[in-house]
């Protein structure tokens, strides 16, 4: 074969499909996952503090380091398997171990994650979940189970990937701090498909935790919104009075910067929230859930609890949207607005300006006139001063000489200044 240059980011791209595979362990176990978000600039964050964070664990246990700029980990520490993943807005720890404890659920689990070392992270819980996996008992068991392990009013169950296991948990946060699941694989269910439907769990909840993010956003912003509709509507009548265009101005500049710095505080956390949620609904989907029982599943639970929030979410994006537009139409008839006064203050200008130049016209003609008659008298003094000798001879008097030469001297002094002014058009 003929060489050919591989692009420089082939391989990469290529391992990325492969990059971050599914944990994989039979029942019983525990899994201790946790998510931690910066509180403000997550996306905009130094990613190189994530895994200097996940070092410092690793150090603990005298477990191996990552690659540098690596984004993913998996590795052992003592006992326990721990599964690293960086994502856009946080970094989440999965730490499981195959076997689980006397007590179900029981706090003591989580202190994988040592207290000093939890202390000196830079940001925030989002989310922590303890998982405990069983095998599936029988259904009296099984029962009693989801009754001493969970509250019943929120309780989602299901049966998923086709009777694989049953997955159970009610989305409340303990006294410990903690969110509990439950997962009864069925006889014969591989490790892998196990690790799988764990993933799964963890990340439903991840994401449908970072997205109610935008809810929260959403009803902040609510109240403002409120405010920032009813002064734009009295923006907008007084355009129609006889309010200054001058103060209105002032007062839909001041509403649009207002609505344009929320847009840009929401834009990021609302898209965010959408690619979230969708998330969320393509990881219950691959579960592929059935029935159990009489309880209601995982997605009944998330149309009656989460999708109003989302919808409430977007309900608030398009709000402000159309909030923009109003403000951007306001301007466009405050523009239009001022642009007929201003036409209408350019025509009484012009007006003006014709009735000046009427009256500079005449008070020209004027001074034409009166130059004809000023140039006339000199140009009969001089021409009787070059007549008078002729006087004597045809027998008239200096005056009667003078008299008639007015009259053509004055023609010729007017045809002089008419053609001269011709010329300067």
């Amino acid at each position: 074969m003929t060489p050919i240059d591989d692009h420089p980011l082939r391989y990469r791209l290529a391992n990325e499909l492969h990059a971050r595979p599914f944990p994989a362990f039979g029942a019983p176990a525990t899994a201790c996952f946790l998510a931690i978000k910066k509180e403000k600039g997550a996306a905009g964050r130094n990613k190189d503090e994530d895994l200097h964070y996940l070092i410092k664990l690793l150090d603990r246990y005298g477990a191996p380091h990552p690659q540098p700029g690596a984004t993913h980990y998996s590795g052992t520490i003592g006992r326990h398997q721990v599964k690293w993943e960086q994502h856009t807005e946080f970094v989440t720890f999965m730490v499981f171990s195959q076997d689980v404890s006397s007590r179900a659920f029981d706090p003591a689990d989580f202190e994988v994650f040592p207290e000093d070392w939890l202390a000196e992270t830079t940001g925030v819980r989002i989310s922590s979940i303890l998982i405990r996996v069983v095998m599936r008992p029988d259904e009296d068991t099984l029962a009693k189970n989801l009754k001493d392990w969970f509250v019943a009013e929120s309780l989602a169950t299901s049966e998923v990937l086709d009777g694989s296991a049953v997955i159970a948990g009610d989305f409340r946060i303990d006294p410990a701090g903690h969110l509990r699941f439950a997962v009864f694989p069925s006889e014969g269910t591989g490790e892998q498909r196990i690790g799988r439907i764990v993933q799964r769990l963890c990340e439903i909840e991840t994401y449908k935790s970072m997205s109610m993010l935008g809810f929260s956003r959403a009803g902040n912003m609510a109240s403002h919104m409120g405010a920032l509709e009813a002064e734009l509507t009295s923006v907008m009548g007084d355009m129609s009075g006889d309010v200054p265009a001058e103060n209105t101005l002032d007062a839909l500049l001041t509403i649009s910067s207002e609505i344009e710095a929320l847009v840009a505080r929401a834009s990021y956390r609302f898209g965010a929230t959408r690619a979230y949620e969708a998330i969320v609904d393509q990881r219950i989907n691959v579960l592929r859930e059935a029935r159990y029982g009489r309880r209601q599943t995982f997605r009944e639970f998330m149309m009656r609890r989460y999708d109003p929030a989302m919808r409430t979410v977007g309900s608030t994006e398009k709000r402000l949207a159309a909030l923009s537009d109003r403000a951007i139409r306001a301007g466009d008839l405050l523009r239009t607005k001022v642009d007929v006064a201003r036409s209408a203050q350019n025509q009484s200008l012009l007006a003006s300006m014709d009735r000046r130049a009427d009256l500079a016209l005449r008070l020209q003609e004027t001074v034409e006139g009166l130059s004809v008659v000023a140039i006339g008298y000199y140009a009969v003094s001089l021409a009787a001063y070059l007549f008078y000798p002729l006087s004597g001879p045809m027998g008239i008097s200096k005056g009667t000489l003078t008299a008639a030469l007015v009259i053509p001297v004055l023609l010729l002094v007017w045809a002089m200044i008419r053609r001269i002014k011709a010329r300067m058009h």
